[in-house]
């Protein structure tokens, strides 16, 4: 396993949120996607939704990256009490990550399967048995 990163979901303000940590980390977005530019036949976004984040990453010291999205309206709102956050992870294999995958999901509930993303990524997200809401994800772009 290379790395273990803080996921954040926001409520429509993560870019906000991202250019004040910015602000106090310094160093440049390695990662920003909004909605709009997953749009397609298949993936309708509604305008209200477009330029929302669907993922931001900002490095945080040569090893770690914190990371976030806005939750689109149609998954409701974020409890922003409990729940915010997943723990992101990125392997260092499609196998690595499978592995990690169905290791930490067994018993849990699965929200996105893993396999191959719209962003280049082979990655899936659930929620373990104790409630605690993860990412796995392999770049082989990295």
């Amino acid at each position: 396993m290379r790395t273990i990163n803080p996921w954040i979901n926001f409520n429509g303000n993560a870019e906000e949120a991202f250019t004040f940590y910015k602000s106090v980390f310094g160093g440049d977005f390695t990662r920003l996607v909004r909605f709009k530019d997953l749009a397609s036949d298949e993936f309708p976004i509604p305008e209200s939704e477009a330029n929302k984040i669907m993922t931001i990453a900002l490095p945080i010291g040569p090893h770690n990256v914190l990371i976030a999205n806005d939750v689109p309206a149609f998954m409701g709102r974020v409890n922003e009490n409990e729940n915010r956050s997943k723990i992101s992870i990125s392997a260092e294999s499609r196998e690595e990550a499978e592995q990690i995958f169905n290791g930490l999901s067994a018993g849990g509930s699965i929200e996105g399967p893993i396999g191959d993303s719209p962003w280049g990524t082979y990655a899936g997200m659930f929620r373990d048995k104790y409630g605690i809401e993860w990412i796995v994800e392999y770049d082989p772009g990295l």
